[in-house]
Parts: structure tokens; sequence; C-alpha cells
């Protein structure tokens, strides 16, 4: 069973918090103990959130990751234009330093850290390729918002954050142009996320796009934090969220696990393929009612 849980609440330190303690992780099995984590969070640009990261939720992860015990945490990413100036920008740079998070920029890496990805079936065609930081980490982490993408992906959540894993226009425009010139974008998306496996995903819905997006659109007020070990199930957790804000056609009108990017993924054994097999659960009291008006919509499929 894939385990999301689900905190109601607009702080977001004690959403990180509560919806981390959800998840029973600090027991055997906890997979950030003793680990080199490799965190991604969703700095495509330097908008406030949910047009990229908060920097409190950011930090309240990562204090939250050096309590499970992790070895050393690194963050990686890169952004549409200029990663070093974006994360200039957030202001984040101190405050990671302050807790003593290193930074790799993906932008930097010369052209043999970019690992060479092709499979049979795929939709990229000339493969892709994945840093090779997230490749060789011994766990990855993921945080990512709550919001629609007006610009082929019609959502972005865990399955997307992806994408900045691959080398932006900068470096190598052809698989960032091969992407957003293909009817097939949406498939991409998904098989992208067979080259590496997050370990632990937190997203941040305290507020949400609900149209537009991902760096600004149409703003809701979403009061919610997830966190899950699977990605397929915590997007779907998070459109069933949209859902119940009420947001564009294309997120209202389409089944969630018709969703191209979830039906693909599921295709591919990334994820559950139906809501039974997801077990969604109120991180507290203070969220039962929300939780059950999300698991109806999801229950929906």
């Amino acid at each position: 069973m894939n385990v999301v849980t689900l905190a109601h609440t607009a702080d977001r330190t004690a959403g990180v918090q509560t919806a981390l303690a959800a998840l029973n992780l600090d027991s055997d099995d906890n997979p950030i103990k003793g680990r080199k984590i490799l965190l991604k969070p969703n700095y495509n640009t330097a908008d406030p959130a949910p047009g990229s990261t908060d920097n409190e939720t950011l930090i309240s992860l990562i204090d939250e990751l050096w309590g499970l015990g992790a070895a050393s945490i690194t963050i990686g990413e890169r952004s549409w234009q200029s990663t070093a100036q974006v994360l200039e920008q957030k202001g984040i740079l101190p405050l990671l330093q302050e807790k003593d998070v290193t930074v790799i920029i993906f932008d930097d890496l010369p052209q043999s850290d970019w690992i060479e990805i092709k499979k049979p079936g795929h939709h990229w065609p000339h493969g892709f390729r994945v840093a090779r930081p997230v490749l060789e980490a011994e766990s990855v982490v993921e945080t990512c918002c709550l919001k629609t993408h007006a610009y082929g992906g019609v959502f972005t959540m865990s399955l997307k954050l992806g994408v900045g894993c691959l080398p932006g226009q900068g470096q190598m425009p052809q698989y960032m142009s091969a992407l957003h010139a293909s009817a097939h974008q949406r498939l991409m998306i998904a098989e992208i996320n067979t080259a590496f496996s997050p370990d632990l995903i937190v997203l941040d819905g305290v507020d949400a796009f609900v149209d537009g997006g991902p760096m600004t659109g149409e703003r809701k007020k979403g009061a919610v934090m997830l966190a899950a070990t699977n990605r397929v199930a915590l997007d779907a957790v998070g459109l069933a969220c949209l859902k119940r804000l009420g947001a564009n056609r294309a997120i209202m009108d389409t089944p969630i696990f018709e969703q191209e990017q979830i039906a693909r993924a599921v295709e591919l054994g990334l994820g559950p393929g139906s809501p039974v097999d997801i077990d969604l659960r109120a991180a507290d009291q203070a969220g039962a009612l929300y939780r059950d008006q999300v698991a109806t919509i999801l229950a929906q499929g």
C-alpha cells in the first residue's frame, strides 16, 4: 500500500513536521538514516510559492532530514535560466550554509556528468540525459509545489520535478527543445522518472495555482502539506487536492488516473494505478475532514 499523509495547515514548518511524522519513517526501514541525501527542490524560477519552493518549507524539510539521521545533504538543481541567479534571488544560500547543506548547480556540470538514458518504447527521439549526482545519490528526496502547468504539462508536482534533472537550454538545448515541441510531452515527463526513484517526497500545497503556472497563475489557499514515498501516489492525491479547490478544465474534466503523466507512469511501473492502492491518511485530527474530502475525490479515479 502506498501511504500519503496529509496535514491541513497554513503553517509550513508545522505542516512538514506533522506530515513526515505521520509517515513513521523513524524506524528500521528509515530511507534517510546514514545516507548521503540529494535534495531536489522546485527552483525553476525565483517566483514566490507555489511558483517555486518556499524557503521555510525547504529549511523545515532539511531540519527533519537531519533529525532522521542523514549523513549529508546536498541540494541539486537546474533552473529555467540561471540557477545561480535564482538561488541568489530566493535568498536561500545563506540559510543552506547555516544548515551545513552543500549545493550542486547542475548548470555547471561538465558534459561527462550528464548520463545518457535510452530505453525501448520511450517517446524521447534521441533519449535524454540526467545529472550524475541524481543517479549516484544514496537517497533522493524531493519537495514540490501544488500547481497547474500552462505550457503542456497540465500539472507540475513530483513527476514534473524530474525535468529539472535534465540539461537546460544553456547546456544541451536539444533535450528541452524535444520535450517542449512534442505532442507526447506528458508521456516524456513520466519517462524521465524511470531513471531514478526518490525515497521521500514532500508537497507544499499551502498555496496553489489552480490555473496558469508554473511561475505565476491563479492562486488559491490550499492549506495542505503532503508527504509520501511514492511520487505517483503523491501526484494523484495532489490532483485530488486541485479538484477540491476548483481548478481549470484540464484538471477538472479529466479523471486523475487518465491524466497522461499519471497513466504513463503507471504503465512504466512507477506507482499505483488505482485509488484503492493509495492509503491517504490524515496526519492529525485537524486534517481528518480535509482528508475525507480529498479521499472522496481520489476514489472517483
